[in-house]
């Protein structure tokens, strides 16, 4: 049976010999440990994976990869999740996991928000993701790339871009350059926002405008006099905090309702 690439499920599929060995590499699976493969498609990174660990679980929303991958694999061997990875509970799945996959262009970025929700339960995740997502990511305040997605997760996570994967290792091939990506989790007693919902909310107004300045963009939150008081300069926009700023203004925040 021949699989087409499914272009609602944003498929493109890995096929580079190579390219697979350098990422199930830098991945160093090692038996015992407890790993979720996220859109498996043709098992390209499973089978090595399986080679190392013996056993694993994947996440798969196409129910044609997933009768292919029952053909494939017995279930002592392979767990299959048929469902969204995008509303899939990972916390169901038990602690220490380490995440893997070439996720869906179209949808990463909600993918990555929903897996930083199960942070506590990750030793880490490796994904294949598209180049400009993977820098966004990993941006330094005041680039453009710098944004909502870079403070949120360096908030919670240590991250690092591993290397570059070109268009020619995927079948269809992409219009674009791929990056492989690590995500380690900061552990919970670094995290220094008393209120990690409301440091959500001041991110997301504060990047909401781009154009505008942190006086417009946070006043629903904060006036000038308290950004003065962190020492911030409330003419600047917002790619020009860095996360210690972002979490300072939060707290701010959170002991002012205190009050």
């Amino acid at each position: 049976m021949i699989h087409q690439a499914r272009k609602r499920f944003g498929q493109n599929f890995l096929s580079d010999p190579n390219i697979i060995r350098k990422i199930v590499d830098s991945i160093a699976p090692q038996a015992g440990q407890r790993m979720v493969e996220i859109g498996p498609g043709l098992a390209a990174m499973t089978d090595p994976l399986l080679e190392r660990l013996g056993k694993m679980e994947v996440v798969e929303i196409d129910r044609d990869l997933i009768a292919l991958l029952k053909e494939r694999y017995s279930p002592d061997v392979l767990t299959i999740h048929e469902g969204d990875a995008l509303k899939f509970d990972f916390g169901a799945l038990g602690p220490d996991l380490r995440i893997v996959g070439n996720l869906p262009y179209n949808i990463s970025t909600p993918i990555l928000f929903h897996l930083a929700d199960f942070a506590d339960q990750v030793r880490d995740m490796t994904f294949m993701l598209q180049k400009e997502v993977v820098m966004r990511m990993v941006a330094d305040p005041g680039s453009s790339e710098y944004g909502r997605l870079s403070v949120m997760l360096q908030y919670r996570f240590r991250m690092g871009r591993l290397f570059d994967v070109p268009p020619g290792a995927f079948r269809p091939a992409p219009k674009v350059m791929s990056s492989i990506v690590r995500l380690v989790p900061r552990p919970t007693e670094s995290l220094e926002a008393k209120d990690d919902t409301l440091l959500r909310k001041i991110v997301t107004a504060a990047f909401g405008q781009r154009r505008k300045t942190l006086r417009n963009t946070l006043r629903d939150f904060i006036d000038e006099a308290g950004l003065s008081a962190l020492g911030i300069d409330s003419g600047q926009r917002a790619e020009r905090l860095s996360v210690a700023d972002y979490i300072a203004i939060t707290n701010a925040c959170h002991a002012k309702r205190a009050a």
